[in-house]
């Protein structure tokens, strides 16, 4: 029971975590202990330690974290390359090493004996995503393509506007934004990504999305094999009769389960730990995978949901204070003007307020043309059509 409790706490506060990690500064979350536990992983924990090296070792020493920190966060490196690589070859070697002696079993067939040829071929094309998604230009607008650019995407009037890109001195074309990090201006941005050091842009989105839905899958197909496995060891060792005829365990599952987790923590930990390692990042890679499907389906990036929002909760505002203004201009006529029979206060209360009259703020996005046409833009960029070369070469 001892171990049955400590697996338990130690799921729910893995679980409490990574929910405030991931969705801490969630509107629902506002005011609540989550709320605090992320500001602490996001800002809190990262404060405290500028003012511990400040206090222990002076300014020299605030100015080597900040220095590490310019390092890792605001310019190109390949660290989270490297930790991708070495994760990916660390759980490769250990999951070969640990269970690959069991298979084929009880469960899995003769078809996944080959497993050892075809895992190294499933982590070979993953790395092979990985590394067109990271050293695949995302779409680097340059003097010579601004006009093919501004062609491809117009100005919406809305998020986008004309202007010119104040750090390269040429025009900013609609969708479009100059990475800070990188110190580009990538087509269609999405986003930075430390993993792939490299700005996830028009060219290399498709590998990207690739790239997450091919390691959810091995990800997911690691957690099943491995359940099989040792669900095959299981039936193979016959451990359930062993503990009900020997050792008087219940035949029930209540009374079953604290004994055979032990027995596998005891016996199979490596496999145990590795399923849930994957089974944790299978979740992430679906959710991260499922967020960006979305965009692709409406053809809208992660840059632009932020400024749709901004755009958004800025209209909402004006039209709440056109409609309060309103509203109090009436009310004042009202009273210089004849008095009327008294409301009853039943209709008072239920009546709706003149700011949920002001209505819903339209999000018209002119890029959105269709599920089909916003796919075929990610498979087939814009800048690798004919159409795109042939304006250029009109244009030159």
């Amino acid at each position: 029971m001892d171990v049955q409790w400590i697996l338990l706490i130690h799921g729910l506060l893995t679980l409490l975590v990574v929910v405030s990690f991931l969705c801490g500064q969630w509107p629902i979350f506002q005011g609540t202990p989550i709320q605090r536990i992320h500001y602490f992983l996001t800002f809190g924990a990262y404060d405290y330690l500028l003012r511990f090296f400040g206090f222990v070792c002076g300014e020299k020493g605030t100015n080597a974290i900040l220095s590490v920190e310019y390092f890792c966060c605001d310019r190109p490196n390949p660290i989270l390359q490297i930790i991708y690589l070495a994760i990916i070859g660390t759980t490769y070697y250990f999951i070969a090493k640990s269970s690959f002696a069991y298979i084929p079993g009880y469960y899995l067939s003769e078809i996944h004996s080959s497993c050892r040829f075809t895992s190294l071929l499933g982590v070979g094309i993953g790395v092979v995503f990985f590394l067109l998604t990271s050293f695949t230009d995302p779409g680097t607008v340059k003097a010579e393509n601004v006009s093919q650019y501004q062609s491809a995407y117009p100005y919406d009037n809305i998020i986008y506007t004309e202007k010119e890109c104040s750090t390269c001195k040429i025009p900013k074309p609609a969708r479009s934004k100059h990475c800070s990090i990188c110190d580009r201006c990538v087509a269609r941005f999405d986003h930075h990504c430390g993993w792939m050091n490299n700005c996830i842009g028009e060219r290399n989105t498709r590998y990207f999305m690739a790239f997450l839905l091919w390691h959810f899958l091995l990800c997911l197909y690691g957690v099943i094999a491995l359940g099989l496995v040792l669900a095959g060891r299981m039936k193979e060792l016959r451990v359930v009769h062993i503990l009900t005829v020997y050792y008087d365990v219940e035949n029930s599952f209540r009374s079953l389960a604290p004994q055979v987790v032990q027995w596998l923590l005891s016996a199979y930990n490596t496999q145990i730990l590795l399923t849930v390692f994957l089974a944790v990042v299978s979740l992430l890679l679906v959710g991260f995978f499922g967020y960006h499907a979305n965009l692709c389906r409406t053809n809208t990036t992660t840059n632009e949901t932020i400024k749709w929002e901004d755009y958004i909760n800025w209209q909402r505002k004006v039209k709440e204070v056109r409609t309060s203004a309103a509203a109090l201009k009436a009310s004042i006529s009202g009273l210089s003007s004849e008095s009327k029979p008294l409301e009853s206060k039943w209709k008072t209360f239920f009546r709706r307020s003149p700011l949920e009259d002001a209505g819903a703020v339209v999000k018209n996005n002119i890029y959105d043309k269709g599920i089909v046409h916003n796919i075929w833009e990610i498979i087939s960029p814009l800048s690798t059509r004919r159409s795109f070369l042939q304006t250029k070469k009109k244009s030159g």
